[in-house]
């Protein structure tokens, strides 16, 4: 055999090998996720991230999911702003709220005492409120692949005053952000709505400057609130959906089973965040127990006429009127 011909052979034998070595070696698609949260499973926004990225990891082939937690990739606003455009991050596991400046209807979800309890939630979320809101993330450059809920419902918590009934609030200073919802909320419940960055709220309630302030038991128990607060009145007067939403530009650069992949993926964690809520909020409780505070049920019917008119008029000022009586039609 000559040896061109012996040459040529064996670049043809290195090709066979070499070709499927090349196809071994390509890399997955990444997916790479943003959340405000700490790398800590026990919060509900970092949860909903994990559980997602361990369910596509474990079932495709060409995608890999990474959990970006503390803010790692930008503060929420950047992200979302590069989303749109497809660059930064993939998706954001967080609150509607983060959202509002680009779908203005999604503060429907942020009404004062819209929810009944968590399942109410999800009916409406899953349901034809959902489909109208997720056609209006589309419009604006994003994808929701799953709506789920946050680990607590918020109530009030007082410094010194134990809040027993809804009289007990007239006239304490809440701190609560800036924000139209919020301050009608604390208003709503008869006392004052004080705003405050809540890097304040610490020591304001150890000088006196405030009375409480409003946000949900893990809150209280992380940032040791319950060294200067003794009590809590379980109003529950808000509760932060939370979802998984993706940029739809990058979502559109995946294949038809890539993309079932990965709405089963978020599918499962949603359902594994909804069904530890009610424990999640539980222990949470229990905890701030320990730590000495008290928690009393509060009765809320004396201000059922106020409460469907400061619903009335926020969702007025959102033009969500329509999502608002079918989020009530809600059984």
């Amino acid at each position: 055999m000559k040896a061109a011909t012996r040459a040529i052979i064996a670049s043809l034998l290195a090709l066979v090998f070499v070709v499927p070595a090349v196809g071994q070696a390509q890399e997955k698609k990444q997916v790479r996720i943003h959340t405000a949260g700490p790398a800590d499973p026990n919060v509900d926004q970092t949860a909903l991230a994990m559980k997602f990225a361990d369910y596509v990891n474990a079932n495709s082939k060409t995608v890999e999911v990474k959990v970006f937690p503390n803010s790692q990739l930008g503060q929420s606003r950047e992200v979302i702003e590069a989303m749109r455009l497809g660059s930064g991050a993939s998706a954001t596991t967080g609150g509607p709220g983060e959202y509002l400046s680009f779908v203005k209807r999604l503060g429907v979800l942020g009404l004062p005492f819209v929810w009944k309890d968590y399942n109410h939630a999800i009916k409406v979320l899953n349901g034809e409120v959902g489909a109208e809101l997720n056609g209006d993330m589309e419009k604006a450059g994003f994808k929701v692949l799953a709506w789920s809920v946050s680990w607590g419902f918020r109530s009030v918590v007082t410094a010194k005053k134990e809040v027993t009934k809804v009289e007990d609030l007239k006239g304490l200073k809440i701190r609560t952000i800036p924000n139209k919802v919020f301050l009608a909320v604390i208003n709503t419940l008869g006392a004052n709505a004080t705003p405050m960055n809540f890097g304040e709220v610490y020591t304001s309630l150890q000088s006196g400057v405030l009375d409480g302030y409003e946000h949900t038991p893990a809150t209280t128990a992380s940032f040791k609130f319950y060294e200067v607060a003794c009590c809590t009145a379980l109003t529950r007067h808000l509760m932060d959906p939370t979802m998984l939403a993706f940029s739809l530009p990058e979502w559109k650069k995946f294949n038809a089973e890539e993309q079932d992949v990965m709405l089963k993926g978020a599918k499962a964690a949603a359902t594994y965040v909804l069904e530890q809520a009610p424990q999640k909020e539980n222990e949470f409780i229990e905890l701030l127990k320990k730590n000495g505070m008290k928690f009393h049920e509060i009765d809320l019917s004396s201000l059922k006429d106020a409460v469907a008119k400061a619903q009335d008029d926020l969702a007025k000022e959102t033009g969500t009127e329509s999502l608002l009586a079918k989020i009530r039609a809600v059984q």
